[in-house]
């Protein structure tokens, strides 16, 4: 299997392998106008429509026993806007065809999340972010969209055009039409210089609020089990470009944190009891680093071990209390977590339904590996996010409804308002956005 999802015999599988589907008829349209003709065929013959990306959403949001949209031949950038620093792509075109294609324009996106598998619209549409002091996730990056409704006619959406509509789509969760066109703004391509190094977790919670403030982009991982984190630190630099040696990268990157780190965790699977002694030993292996290299070489990093992920966002400043409550509900109960808890944040945004709508916010995000059972963890940490009106990644496992979400998000409403209008008869509907956004 790739690292996108994949299927058999008409079969369609998540990247996670937590979510498999058999749609009525998948659709591969090398054109806006194709998808367009696919839209009108699909409402005739009485089929609900989804399109899915690289299946890197651990939700049912892109499945479908009706038609599905496989976006794999509207990719590549359509346009370069040097005056107003946009690049217009094709919706399917993965992140790391367009990060790979914008260095070579010298250009760069402001931020980005820490994998770049995913399509551009799979991961706008599902909230997609990094982390950030004053820069926000994909989508707040985005300055117009193209899509096509359920009536089969082509939208554009901007600040300008269409504004209620560009203020709902840019995080439109599949439920308003078909993304087949998103411009970013860019800028030109600029140096960051990353400071990796273990931090023991009481300093990291303590100095959390000072971190932050004094980096531009700051982050870090703990480990359950023991009290230490590996912290992370992207500031933009002068240069020179120092890359991380093929030699370290390999080790640190590849043979340290996928194919140990793998290892460790079929060991852990298998023998739950010494996950603990594995968790000490996995969070003293990555040794403090620094490196200096153009945004994508830096924000991203290869993910190889396979496991399904749990994120919520909290308010920033209730993410230190968060995460004590989070770390005393492992240790007093009797789980075995293999994985490091990632903590990010993000400035708040002007967008409908992004996880920071209105508020800054810190990301919690707990994973396990593929095949562990992961519930009782998971529910165990969903009850302390959702305390704290906690907003879980749309694409990242949760058990919330539509009453909760209309508590957490303000303009909830005016989301399912623009759908009630784009799509009154329910065409992109699927039973995630019946549970997320009520009928």
């Amino acid at each position: 299997m790739s690292s996108t999802a994949s299927g058999r015999s008409g079969t369609w599988r998540n990247w996670g392998g937590n979510v498999t589907v058999r749609p009525a008829r998948e659709v591969t349209p090398a054109s806006v106008d194709e998808l367009a003709v696919a839209v009108r065929q699909a409402a005739q013959d009485g089929l609900k429509v989804k399109a899915v990306g690289s299946g890197h959403s651990f939700t049912a949001i892109a499945a479908t026993d009706g038609v599905s949209i496989r976006p794999q031949l509207l990719t590549g950038i359509r346009t370069i806007d040097r005056k107003a620093m946009t690049v217009t792509v094709e919706a399917g075109t993965p992140l790391k065809r367009l990060n790979v294609a914008l260095a070579r324009e010298g250009l760069s996106l402001t931020n980005m999340g820490d994998i770049m598998e995913q399509t551009v619209s799979g991961a706008t549409s599902t909230g997609t972010h990094g982390t950030g002091r004053e820069s926000a996730s994909l989508a707040a990056q985005i300055r117009e969209l193209e899509l096509v409704t359920a009536d089969g006619s082509v939208l554009t959406c901007s600040e300008r055009e269409n504004p209620e509509v560009f203020a709902a789509a840019r995080i439109g969760l599949g439920a308003l039409g078909v993304v087949t066109a998103i411009t970013f703004a860019v800028e030109p391509v600029f140096l960051l210089t990353a400071r990796e190094e273990p931090m023991p977790l009481d300093r990291v919670l303590a100095e959390f609020d000072q971190l932050r403030t004094e980096n531009e982009h700051f982050e870090f991982y703990w480990f359950p089990h023991t009290g230490n984190t590996n912290t992370k630190r992207n500031n933009r630099s002068a240069g020179p470009p120092q890359p991380v040696g093929q030699l370290a990268g390999w080790f640190e990157d590849e043979f340290l944190s996928n194919g140990v780190f793998h290892a460790a965790q079929l060991v852990g699977r298998a023998a739950p009891a010494v996950v603990p002694a594995i968790a000490r030993i996995s969070s003293r292996a990555l040794s403090a680093r620094t490196y200096t290299d153009i945004p994508y070489k830096v924000f991203t990093s290869p993910r190889r071990v396979r496991f399904v992920e749990m994120e919520y966002a909290v308010p920033r400043e209730a993410l230190v209390d968060t995460l004590r409550e989070l770390k005393a509900a492992v240790d007093r109960s009797g789980l075995r977590v293999n994985f490091p808890v990632e903590v990010r944040t993000a400035p708040a945004d002007d967008i409908a339904l992004s996880t920071a709508s209105a508020r800054d916010s810190a990301y919690i995000a707990v994973h396990m590996f593929r095949g562990t059972p992961y519930q009782a963890y998971f529910t165990a940490a969903e009850r302390i996010f959702t305390a704290h009106e906690g907003r879980p990644h749309w694409g990242k496992v949760h058990t919330r409804d539509a009453d909760y979400f209309a508590k957490v998000y303000p303009r909830f409403g005016e989301f399912t308002a623009l759908r009630d209008r784009l799509d009154p008869d329910r065409l992109f509907q699927n039973d995630y956005l019946r549970r997320i956004l009520g009928q």
